[in-house]
């Protein structure tokens, strides 16, 4: 029997929170099913988390959203006379009138009391339960509190106060533990303080991202740095970016493929760019921008051999998602100006080449021949011309151009015969 919990629930407490880099949430998936069926109330209560989807437990477990079986399970964690089940039904607005008269306690305080003492014996996950408890008000339905027995309003808030509070302490002691939920909550209670009874204190929050990388926590890693990627300190990045896929983050594969692609914080390596938006496809916070990156090297046939069905399939699935995103617009009018990947659409090549709020001179090049000659639109050569212009030096656009020339009267752009 291990020091707080049976051995397996503690096994998978390190598998799924204080080890979670380590690979293992499978396993502990399949011992949390074996110890529920055999009655052990808090390995159903933790297996309860595992199908809550990435609310309430790490997405790198790739563990799949069942809500009504996570919902059963709570029930029954509850009725295996778990006290932590308790307090994750309460805290998940689980638990019932009814489900409280079948639990083996005389009341939810009496829970409490146990999970309590686990937390100020040092168990982490009991730390980060009786943080929440008062994170988020369910001290009074704990204690049997309302307004009503107050004297004042002002003797309410007060009470308020002070119980909400102590949910800061008991999140850095889970957070040091080995539960990155705690640092997740605060930096909400930091950011937003408690309506208006706790100041948001936004100074606090700004360091909890380095200090989660440094407790080795994969989805801090991936923040952290995103955070130094931004902030030009690259050779930092690339090394936390790095950390963070190989503890399973893969949110953190697009800004990874970023060093590699551009050099930044390590040598350029297209092959390995383009590896890690393919990993980031699979499972990521940036389908998106993976998809656009992929796309543009597969079109250029950098890193990845040159493929334009290919470049054209990632490049629209990234426009789909996300029509408000142009970053892959010049691509995709290229591939609808010239036919790769897809027949040749002079109008769609338009409408995505219009998209493209940056100096391009292939974009700008195409532009110009498409108003110039009329093709995808009506024709309007002074337009074409000014795009051609733009696009300076670029020898097709300079070639383009001497198909046009300005009339003796009146200076219109015309086509010359």
């Amino acid at each position: 029997m291990g020091r707080f919990f049976s051995d397996t629930v503690e096994q998978a407490l390190k598998d799924l929170y204080y080890q979670m880099w380590t690979g293992r949430g499978q396993q502990a998936l399949q011992s949390l099913e074996q110890a529920s069926a055999a009655g052990d109330g808090d390995a159903t209560c933790l297996l309860a988390r595992c199908y809550c989807g990435d609310q309430y437990v790490w997405e790198g477990h790739h563990f799949p959203d069942d809500d009504r079986k996570a919902t059963k399970l709570l029930h029954k964690a509850v009725e295996q006379g778990s006290a932590l089940g308790v307090l994750v039904a309460l805290r998940s607005g689980e638990l019932s009138k009814s489900l409280e008269q079948k639990m083996p306690f005389a009341s939810i305080q009496e829970a409490f009391e146990q999970v309590l003492a686990k937390a100020q014996a040092g168990e982490p996950f009991c730390q980060y339960t009786i943080g929440n408890s008062y994170f988020w008000w369910d001290f009074l339905r704990i204690q049997g509190k309302s307004r009503d027995d107050f004297p004042t309003m002002d003797a309410f808030r007060s009470y308020l106060r002070e119980n909400i509070s102590q949910c800061e302490d008991w999140f850095w002691k889970a957070f040091r533990g080995g539960v990155f939920w705690g640092g997740n909550n605060l930096i909400h209670y930091y950011e937003n303080g408690d309506e208006d009874l706790i100041a948001p204190q936004p100074e606090k929050a700004k360091d909890i991202n380095r200090v989660g990388a440094e407790y080795g926590y994969p989805n801090y890693l991936y923040r952290y740095g995103s955070d130094l990627q931004e902030a030009q300190r690259h050779d930092e990045a690339y090394r936390c970016l790095k950390k963070a896929v190989e503890g399973g983050e893969l949110s953190a594969c697009f800004y990874l493929g970023i060093c590699y692609e551009l050099g930044q914080g390590v040598e350029a390596d297209p092959a390995k760019a383009a590896e890690c938006y393919h990993k980031g496809l699979e499972v990521g916070k940036h389908p998106v921008g993976c998809a656009n990156r992929l796309g543009a090297m597969y079109y250029k046939g950098k890193g990845v051999p040159q493929d334009y069905a290919k470049a054209f399939q990632l490049l629209k699935q990234a426009y789909d998602q996300a029509p408000e995103n142009n970053w892959g617009a010049h691509y995709l009018g290229a591939c609808y100006a010239y036919g790769d990947g897809t027949p040749r659409d002079y109008a769609m090549a338009r409408k995505f080449l219009e998209m493209v709020d940056w100096d391009n001179k292939t974009t700008l090049y195409l532009l110009g021949y498409l108003y110039g000659r009329g093709l995808g639109g009506p024709e309007d050569i002074a337009k074409g011309v000014a795009y051609l212009q733009k696009a300076g030096d670029y020898e097709p656009a300079k070639k383009e151009l001497q198909n046009y020339k300005k009339t003796f009267f009146g200076g219109k752009w015309v086509r010359r015969k």
